[in-house]
């Protein structure tokens, strides 16, 4: 549903001490500045405020593939992530020197910060951004109000929080975040280039690791437009000495825990900063309050290697944004019945639950040392393998029946 472009007006943060709006959005990350975007494009007045203008150059999600660029393609921005990004289809996938199976399907690699930039540039007017910090917020049932650090104050009829793990804003409203997992998992993110900047010999790779005592999940090596990025993600004690190692001696700590890695990859050189998160799988409580909705990495934590944070924050903007603001804005209040409705939605919860039931599946198949794990890591791949050889048979095999048939 469209806003009536006659109801709405022009912001103009830069003349008024107090900004009037619709949809408040805290935080311009990715989740924020596509919620922005969603809700500007459809006609309603939006505020995205943010303390940076150039988003951070932080290893964060770097790649989209799988439902979400399904999501991506219903927003109506498919477009312009394509037009920032590199497109692969085709990721060989490897395990103790041994080719697992090819995955094929479109995806797009693109560094984090280029990716923001792209969600911010997707807003119609670009006024609708402020650069500033919100030092104070007022919920109720009818109007919000923020307080600015410029001065400026910001009354709108909701509030978008879309702060990722940054809580300070949530806890002065009595939110408070739970931890599920403690230093849950542990990513590295890096670019490489062959000897002369020569092309290498895939599109994309992705190497398990062997031995659960590693604690290796895998390494996934894509393209993105300026080089080959690497993403490494472990389920190990953030403070093992491997740690400083993967660091200070990137290529040669991989080729020690990646047996057989070097065959299919061979020389290379580390060419930027090795990056590094210690992520807590956490979920915020207290959160269900009027005139206000958490979404994102701020309502709920993922572990990278499961690759599900950004399903679940699109998720979240789009059945917000399409679905529950609009309806929202067409009756007077802001209360908790409202808020509550996004919450309890179906696709939300499903997607919230996926995302820590694939963490926990992820962490148990790479480092648990339990029987039935080792049993299940064997069937996992072996199952995978299998099908691989059978889908290069099959066109052939296929061929032959045919051609004794006629």
């Amino acid at each position: 549903m469209t806003a009536d472009p006659s109801t709405t007006k022009p912001i103009k943060a830069d003349d008024a001490e107090t900004i009037e709006t619709d949809v408040a959005i805290i935080g311009a990350g990715l989740t924020g500045s596509l919620a922005g975007a969603v809700l500007a494009r459809a006609g309603y007045r939006v505020v995205l405020i943010d303390k940076r203008t150039v988003p951070p150059h932080e290893f964060r999600v770097e790649k989209i593939a799988g439902t979400q660029v399904e999501i991506f393609r219903r927003l109506g921005f498919l477009g312009d992530i394509e037009a920032a990004s590199s497109t692969f289809d085709r990721v060989l996938n490897i395990r103790e020197g041994k080719v697992v199976d090819v995955s094929v399907r479109r995806a797009y690699g693109i560094r984090y910060s280029d990716l923001v930039a792209t969600a911010r540039r997707l807003l119609p007017d670009s006024s609708s951004f402020i650069r500033d910090e919100v030092t104070g917020i007022n919920c109720s049932a009818d109007l919000q109000h923020l307080q600015l650090a410029s001065g400026k104050r910001v009354t709108s009829r909701l509030v978008v929080l879309a702060t990722g793990m940054a809580g300070a804003l949530g806890y002065n409203l009595g939110m408070t975040r739970r931890v599920l997992a403690a230093r849950h998992s542990v990513s590295f993110g890096f670019s490489i280039a062959a000897p002369e900047d020569a092309p290498f010999d895939f599109e994309s790779l992705t190497c398990y690791g062997g031995r659960t005592t590693d604690g290796v999940d895998y390494l996934n090596l894509f393209p993105v437009p300026d080089g080959m990025r690497a993403n490494l993600f472990l389920f190990r004690d953030p403070n093992d000495p491997i740690m400083r190692e993967l660091r200070r001696d990137t290529k040669a700590t991989l080729f020690r825990l990646m047996p057989g890695l070097q065959h299919y990859v061979g020389e290379f050189r580390v060419i930027d900063q090795v990056q590094n998160w210690v992520m807590d799988l956490s979920v915020i409580e207290g959160h269900v309050q009027p005139g206000i909705v958490v979404v994102g990495d701020a309502f709920q934590t993922n572990c990278p290697a499961a690759g599900t944070g950004v399903s679940r924050l699109l998720m979240d903007v789009e059945r917000l944004c399409t679905e529950y603001v609009p309806h929202w804005l067409e009756t007077d209040g802001m209360g908790i019945e409202k808020i509550s409705q996004f919450y309890s939605d179906p696709d939300k919860i499903a997607a919230d639950q996926r995302s820590l039931q694939v963490a926990h599946f992820r962490q148990a198949l790479a480092s648990s040392t339990d029987i039935r794990w080792n049993v299940q890591r064997r069937l996992h791949f072996l199952r995978r393998s299998i099908t691989h050889r059978v889908d290069r048979i099959r066109p052939g095999w296929i061929a032959r029946v045919r051609s004794a048939l006629r």
